[in-house]
């Protein structure tokens, strides 16, 4: 579960790569202006692309985190996944196809602006300041890798957050794709060849695209229904067991329904055995009668309690003989 602190982190980790992605933009379209340079416009296109998104990060974190209501018992967890899921789209639409596009018009172009110096210089400001926002992704990232005891790239892949994996994901491919960038500059600078510079933003493109799928992906695998990783559903039946209450815990399905969020079901062994054997079995033939009908996935039921309102009964179901 994310604590308050967790969310904060979140919060500066967008509010950072925002800021960081807004000026490295500006710059980048300037400098693609002055030199004419393909690489440049990919950047140029990837960071305005990166700007976009972190607007649907910031939508995609305050909406999930509104409260559960009859509409909605399990909350607004999964909002999270839908707005992210249009951030990896952008990403792929503004970003990868843009620099893929113009990197192919490019390569019979003619020998463009000379002015290096500028794109070297926007370049290298630009890694500083992608730079600066990544170390905040990562650490919060490496936080959670040494809570679970994964690598930083597992715990990035399998975490429940997509904004701080949409964060860390964008920032890291931003430092790689100005490290492609400024080599496609420097063998057009060497060579005096726009082909150089035409590849960089065609390979700036490709790894945009390969980026945006993998975050497709993961927001596509939450919104079906993601199952916690082992160590999590290790934590979760540890924790049920160590209750004084518990002798045992057979049946156990965790699932995520938001960032930090898990809807459980278990069936647990009470400790004693007064006439819980019996209640058990009554109660799971009429979980199997629920079960046969073809909208329901799966019934969980448990005893209630005495002066349980009405409505929370189920009409129409009888008990076995």
């Amino acid at each position: 579960m994310c604590s308050p602190d967790c969310a904060d982190d979140v919060n500066i980790t967008v509010v950072l790569a925002f800021t960081a992605n807004a000026l490295v933009a500006l710059a980048k379209t300037a400098a693609a202006v002055m030199t004419g340079s393909a690489s440049m416009v990919a950047e140029s296109a990837h960071s305005w692309a990166d700007t976009g998104n972190e607007v649907f990060l910031v939508i995609a974190d305050r909406r999930s985190r509104r409260r559960a209501d009859h509409t909605h018992p399990h909350g607004y967890g999964r909002e999270a996944y839908v707005w992210s899921l249009f951030a990896a789209v952008g990403l792929f639409v503004a970003g990868a196809a843009v620099s893929i596009i113009h990197g192919v018009q490019e390569l019979g172009a003619e020998e463009g602006n000379d002015s290096f110096t500028i794109a070297y210089v926007v370049l290298g400001i630009s890694f500083v300041l992608e730079g600066t926002s990544f170390l905040q992704a990562y650490r919060q990232v490496h936080r959670g890798a040494a809570a679970t005891d994964q690598s930083v790239l597992q715990t990035a892949l399998s975490t429940s957050d997509p904004t701080l994996r949409a964060v860390f994901a964008e920032d890291a491919a931003a430092l790689i794709g100005i490290v492609i960038a400024a080599t496609g500059i420097m063998l057009h600078h060497a060579t005096g060849s726009p082909v150089y510079d035409a590849m960089g933003s065609i390979l700036v493109g490709v790894l945009l695209a390969v980026i945006a799928f993998v975050l497709i992906d993961r927001n596509r695998r939450f919104l079906v229904g993601e199952a916690v990783t082992p160590e999590i559903d290790a934590l979760v039946r540890n924790r049920i067991v160590s209750m004084p209450e518990v002798a045992s815990v057979g049946y156990l399905h965790v699932e995520f329904v938001g960032p930090h969020r898990l809807y459980l079901v278990a069936s647990v062994d009470l400790v004693g055995d007064e006439t819980e054997s019996i209640v058990a079995d009554r109660l799971r033939a009429l979980e199997r009668r629920i079960e046969s009908e073809e909208a329901v996935v799966e019934a969980v039921l448990t005893v209630s309690r005495p002066g349980r309102p009405p409505d929370a009964d189920l009409d129409g179901i009888e008990p076995p003989d």
